[in-house]
Order: structure tokens, then C-alpha cells, then sequence
């Protein structure tokens, strides 16, 4: 066998190994790609544009993972559940004379019901983080209830923006209420403030 073909003997097969490890590297970076942009939903697509980089935002993503599958939650009890809907239900029925504090005591009672299943509620960007893992579908209307939140705190936000608030505040709160449940469709003739 002469040195050219000896050559080819060796790096050939080497040639198909790297070609078959790209391939392999390729698939399971689109593979974990898909999976954190179905797990996340809009939120995948948030981070990857607010991150340096697809790769930076999904390493964030994944970090996030981590985090929440060190946090203690817990399912609420039935009673607890009623109690939490009931709670909702006041809050909600004093809108039309209290729009501002109505609005005020969705963002606690939220606040409460995470804290209550086990969500760490040291600020709201991690809030944000932490509910992105499980919540990530009903995520964007926590953020628009938290602004108009804030505004209602200057006095700057209208009624018609406190009443949007309240029913994202809304979606939030079903989806942490029922957790672990299956879905639950049931009108309470308060729908709807």
C-alpha cells in the first residue's frame, strides 16, 4: 500500500466520524432547541431576544430549569383552593367600586398564591424566571398586569387599563391555582371584570 493510499485509509473514516459527530452535535442541539421551545412558548422566544445569543438565552433557559426543580412546590389542598377562588371572586366583585385597590389586591393575592406553592417571591424578574418553567403561556399577561400595576401606583393608569389588569392578574391565578389538575371551566357569573 503505497503513502497516498495509507493517506486515504486513515482519513476517510476519520473524515466520516467528524461528519457523523457534527451530524450527532447538530441533532442535539435541535432537539434541545425544540424542546425548550415548546416548554417555554413565547418566553423561548423573549429570551432569545433579549439574551447576547440563541445559545446565551437557551443556557438561561436550562438555568432556569435547574433552578425551579430545587423549589419546594406544592399543590394547594381543595380547601385551599377555595379559599384562594373565594378571595378572587371579592377582589374581583369590588372592582366596580375600587377599580385602583381591586387592582392592588390581585397583585397580592397573585404574590400570595405563588408564595403558597412554593414560589420564591424575592422580586419580580425572578418571579418572572421562576414561573417561566410551568407558566410560561399565561407569562406575558403577568407582565401587563404588573405595569399597568405599577402605573396604578402613580395614579396614571385608567380604569379601562386597571379592568385589562384584572383579567390578566386573572389568567395568572387560574393557571396557579389549578396546577396539577385537570382544567377546570367553570363560570362563576363574574367574568367579567
Amino acid at each position: 500500500m503505497s503513502t497516498a493510499q495509507t493517506l486515504i485509509a486513515i482519513l476517510v473514516p476519520l473524515a466520516v466520524i467528524l461528519i457523523l459527530a457534527a451530524v450527532g452535535v447538530w441533532l442535539v442541539t435541535r432537539r434541545r432547541r425544540r424542546r425548550l421551545q415548546e416548554k417555554f412558548g413565547p418566553e423561548y422566544d423573549r429570551a432569545v431576544q433579549s439574551g447576547e445569543s440563541r445559545r446565551e438565552a437557551e443556557r438561561e433557559l436550562q438555568a432556569r430549569e435547574k433552578r425551579h426543580r430545587g423549589l419546594d412546590l406544592k399543590e394547594l389542598s381543595p380547601e385551599e383552593r377555595d379559599r384562594y377562588a373565594a378571595e378572587w371572586t371579592d377582589t374581583q366583585e369590588r372592582f366596580v367600586d375600587h377599580p385602583a385597590q381591586s387592582v392592588d389586591d390581585a397583585d397580592r393575592l397573585v404574590t400570595q398564591l405563588m408564595r403558597d406553592r412554593g414560589y420564591p417571591t424575592e422580586g419580580f424578574e425572578q418571579q418572572l424566571r421562576d414561573l417561566s418553567v410551568e407558566h410560561a403561556q399565561t407569562l406575558e399577561h403577568y407582565r401587563d398586569a404588573h405595569d399597568v400595576s405599577l402605573r396604578n401606583e402613580n395614579g396614571e393608569a385608567t380604569t379601562e387599563e386597571l379592568r385589562g389588569a384584572m383579567v390578566r392578574y386573572r389568567t395568572l391565578f387560574d393557571d396557579l391555582l389549578g396546577s396539577g389538575r385537570p382544567p377546570h371551566h367553570e363560570s362563576t357569573g363574574h367574568d367579567a371584570a
